[in-house]
């Protein structure tokens, strides 16, 4: 069974309807498996809501608000929690990242969202929506640049960060916008606020080749995984499919290369989009 935590409810959207849910819960005595059975989801789950980790949807605030003779309460305050600046297919997930304590991913073709540089998530948010007015997109810039501001803290979440070598060398709005990208990366694996590795393209076959991987870590709820696609996105905290995740995590980090040597690729790269040598 999860046991959160007291939340403060001002740090976290969902931390007041967290709380209240246990109190209500425990003041009928329900266990987290109990309450969650007729809805099909695991105690894990109400532990999750419970502890601000996941969103509370519609149909789970209603049957709450009956079981646990809660007046509406529920059903009256998810829908306003579930107001997010997010993308639908993310905004649970970019919740979810905000009060992890450890987030590790292996990215594929870009770098990271959290890691994006204004100018590079301006290209990048243009090639998707090639048609948005200027206003669109820099809505959606100020919305990843804010949800970076969670590396502003120095120490917590603990980011480890995988990038394949292809989103190192495809130029995403030429060499001035790829410079100061993988500089501002360097700059956080320098100051030792990221762990930051490169899966070379020598590495060859990989544990992750079908795509990216994300994994979020919590004090007081089980680990979670966020698989994405175009437009879409889904939350996993299946244990079996956790566990497959964090085992491709740790093959990819033992294939890539060591923090060092990937600090000194990164650099390497971002002088040669400087001086314009850098050759597919």
């Amino acid at each position: 069974m999860t046991r959160p935590k007291d939340l403060d409810p001002s740090s976290n959207p969902r931390a007041l309807l967290g709380c209240e849910l246990r109190h209500a819960r425990e003041r009928k005595g329900i266990s987290q498996e109990a309450l969650g059975a007729p809805l099909f989801v695991s105690g894990s789950f109400i532990g999750q809501l419970e502890a601000g980790t996941r969103r509370m949807h519609l149909e789970y605030a209603q049957h709450f608000d009956e079981v646990l003779d809660t007046g509406g309460f529920f059903a009256r305050n998810c829908k306003a929690v579930a107001k997010s600046k997010y993308p639908d297919h993310f905004a649970e997930a970019a919740e979810a990242e905000a009060v992890a304590t450890a987030i590790k991913q292996y990215a594929a073709l870009l770098i990271p969202g959290l890691l994006q540089t204004k100018a590079y998530a301006t290209e990048v948010f243009r090639a998707y929506h090639p048609t948005a007015t200027d206003d669109v997109i820099d809505a959606q810039v100020e919305v990843r640049l804010e949800r970076a501001r969670l590396l502003d803290d120095p120490t917590t979440p603990l980011l480890w960060v995988i990038v394949d070598e292809a989103a190192l060398r495809r130029a995403v709005g030429g060499g001035a916008v790829m410079t100061e990208a993988l500089r501002h990366m360097a700059g956080l694996a320098r100051e030792h606020r990221i762990i930051m590795q490169v899966l070379p393209f020598g590495a060859g076959a990989h544990a992750a080749m079908a795509g990216t991987l994300r994994l979020m870590e919590f004090t007081d709820a089980p680990p979670l995984c966020f698989v994405e696609g175009p437009d879409m996105g889904r939350l996993l905290d299946d244990p079996v499919t956790v566990a497959r995740h964090t085992l491709m995590l740790n093959l990819l980090q033992a294939t890539a290369l060591p923090p060092r040597e990937s600090l000194a690729l990164i650099e390497s790269v971002a002088q040669d989009y400087e001086y314009g040598e850098l050759h597919p």
